[in-house]
């Protein structure tokens, strides 16, 4: 089938599935989570089939990592449906409500986007994430995994399309494409698709959005990082590295450079070596971290990777406006956290850093869609609008605004025979 076709199709099904209500949506999730269930068997071999050509290919740990999708993962994405199905509805919520005059009822009123593509790494519990999130929201989805994961995102579209059919969600919702043509082709749909989602490197974004017309959302490199400033709790702040670096480094959430303040680093740096060490990770250094603790040779490049792997980039800085300077420099724009006992050097980073997540005191690793309680994520916005940060259903609904009258004409208000009152109103849409 042709992208066009597939486009108009997607299209034509974004208009009923708009029209559902949360219930028939929700039992289309509910059929989803079954499916899954049923397949895992299925779905597993497909997976190795993927992992066993993948690691034929010589491909890295940490992406063969996120390739995986094992019987755990697959109960974990169950359970992430089931959140989902728990959240209200997004659709038809009143965000604001006027009466312009006397029988004159203006109300702001939630909708899907329409049809969006998604472009996304190899990694099958996304495929998950994406499609039920967009079915909650009310949108048809065109997703283009990595190639890596062709055999087991050809079983998972399959599972899900047989299962919202039974659920009675409009055919043709939900598309898998497969090739990088399909990719160039989707990006001159601009009739049918209204929003990309592309994931990946800064690079990859910018080609997407300077080959398409379609409005694009991007979701760039994930380069966090952790100041720790000088009156940082250094015990704390350990556990807290520790485990925004460790506790999954394939993710773009995951902690890539660390700047710490000059007078915390004698004492800090021995501590965390220790504890990086027993984590395997490889330490690269500025020159000054490298006269506390022994350290790879750090070069400016390095404040500018995404490592996702066990490798960790650690700068000695002055001060916290050195800090600051430095990752609104080399930051993606992502997540990037403080360490301090003060609220006031906390308060200004996050005041300056011109990031989508700010944290203090806690690891890179909370920015993530479904600890926020977003019912998983589409991706982690870097961009600015038209969301930003982890991208839960509230980044897949646009609004509409709905005026309800009683025979009221505009040359009644030219003419000053009407007025507007224009007062605020608590009242839902009634349609």
């Amino acid at each position: 089938m042709q992208m066009e076709e597939r486009g108009r199709i997607a299209r034509d099904a974004s208009i009923p599935l708009a029209a559902t209500d949360g219930e028939t949506r929700n039992a289309g999730l509910l059929a989803i989570a079954k499916g899954l269930k049923e397949n895992t068997a299925a779905i597993i071999a497909a997976n190795n089939a993927d992992m066993a050509r993948s690691q034929a290919e010589n491909l890295g740990a940490p992406l063969l990592k996120r390739l995986t999708f094992d019987a755990d993962k697959i109960n974990d994405v169950i359970q992430g449906i089931h959140s989902l199905i728990e959240l209200d509805n997004p659709l038809g919520a009143t965000k604001m409500a006027t009466q312009l005059d006397e029988g004159l009822d203006l109300y702001k009123v939630t909708c899907p986007i329409g049809v969006i593509g998604v472009i996304f790494e190899s990694r099958p519990d996304a495929f998950i994430q994406i499609s039920t999130l967009c079915l909650k929201s009310g949108n048809s989805v065109l997703l283009k995994g990595g190639r890596e994961a062709l055999e087991t995102n050809r079983i998972l579209c399959k599972t899900i399309q047989d299962a919202t059919r039974t659920a009675g969600i409009p055919e043709g919702w939900i598309q898998n494409l497969e090739t990088r043509e399909d990719v160039t082709a989707m990006l001159a749909l601009d009739q049918y698709i209204d929003l990309i989602i592309p994931r990946g490197s800064n690079d990859f974004v910018k080609y997407i959005m300077n080959n398409s017309n379609i409005p694009v959302m991007g979701h760039a490199d994930g380069i966090c990082h952790v100041y720790v400033h000088e009156d940082a709790d250094l015990k704390q702040a350990v556990d807290i590295i520790v485990d925004s670096k460790t506790q999954y480094v394939a993710a773009c959430n995951t902690l890539e450079t660390l700047l710490v303040n000059e007078q915390a680093a004698a004492t800090l740096l021995p501590l965390l070596k220790a504890a990086l060490d027993n984590k395997e990770v490889r330490i690269k250094g500025d020159a000054a971290v490298r006269n506390i603790i022994s350290a790879e040779t750090a070069t400016d490049e390095d404040w500018k990777t995404e490592y996702l792997d066990y490798i960790l980039a650690i700068r000695i800085v002055p001060s916290l406006a050195a800090a600051i300077d430095h990752i609104n420099t080399y930051g993606s724009g992502h997540t990037d956290v403080i360490l301090s006992t003060t609220e006031a050097a906390a308060k200004t980073f996050m005041t300056l850093v011109d990031s989508a997540g700010v944290f203090w005191n806690c690891s890179t690793r909370f920015s993530d869609g479904f600890r926020f309680g977003f019912g998983a994520e589409v991706g982690i916005s870097t961009a600015k609008l038209h969301a930003r940060g982890p991208v839960g259903l509230d980044g897949l609904l646009s609004y509409k605004y709905k005026l309800l009258g009683h025979g009221q004409c505009v040359t009644d208000y030219a003419s000053g025979k009407s007025h507007f009152t224009h007062l605020p109103s608590e009242e839902d849409c009634p349609i």
